[in-house]
């Protein structure tokens, strides 16, 4: 089964979407009790989005217990990491943006890639409905609620004074740094937009991506966003 047979089918599309809007993996429960249909018909669109490569399944024990008494692991799907764009017919966009890459002078190529991508923050930013906030817990996690609404699944990973690190596995232009990797810095600059969109009086002073993580079908991307303002208080989530 292809990506594309598994959202052939509006009940599918609608499924990867609740999926791709949550902060973890889903189970049949999750799934039946936001669309009204019995566990079986949730756990039979779940396993189509398996068997195309969208989501993986997985056990685990969600009361958080373990050994005698914790009861049984109950099957959960996740996200599957996206390094592919999902697209008929295959345009290879990608290549396009490849050569203008190349074709761009090697003098302020990074710069001028920083600065398209935080437009296209700014424009996601827009889209997701994103409004700035003060605190900076509150900024990052309104930043990642808003991509997913966009269905685009990121989480907070860790957060301190003055640094957030984000989990991601539909990072919205993997695909596209997965075939290119010198755009790199257009993947920085969308965050750096985002970040910006998301807080209000806070400096995003470094944004780091491991590229290397991008490739990796079994992982999640994680985007780490520093910030010049100190901050008092510390939070680990």
């Amino acid at each position: 089964m292809e990506p594309l047979d598994g959202l052939g089918a509006s009940e599918l599309r609608n499924t990867l979407l609740h999926a791709r809007g949550q902060e973890g993996p889903v189970s049949a429960d999750d799934v039946a009790c936001a669309f009204g249909v019995h566990r079986n018909v949730a756990r039979g669109r779940l396993e189509r989005l398996v068997a195309a490569g969208l989501l993986e399944a997985s056990f685990e024990r969600r009361s958080g217990r373990s050994g005698p008494g914790a009861g049984r692991p109950a099957k959960v799907y996740a996200v599957a990491p996206e390094l592919d764009a999902v697209e008929f017919p295959a345009r290879r966009l990608e290549l396009v943006v490849g050569h203008l890459v190349d074709a761009l002078p090697a003098e302020r190529r990074d710069e001028t890639l920083n600065e398209v991508g935080a437009e296209y923050g700014r424009e996601l930013a827009g889209a997701a409905g994103l409004e700035q906030r003060d605190e900076l817990a509150d900024g990052v996690e309104s930043l990642c609620c808003g991509l997913r609404r966009l269905g685009y699944q990121v989480s907070v990973a860790a957060l301190s004074a003055d640094e957030a690190l984000l989990a991601t596995p539909t990072c919205p232009l993997r695909p596209l740094v997965v075939r290119e990797p010198a755009t790199v810095e257009l993947d920085r600059g969308m965050w750096r937009g985002l970040a910006a969109a998301a807080l209000r009086d806070v400096t995003l002073a470094d944004v780091q991506c491991d590229t290397r993580a991008c490739g990796d079908e079994h992982a999640s991307c994680q985007i780490r966003l520093r910030f010049n303002r100190p901050r008092k208080e510390s939070l680990d989530v």
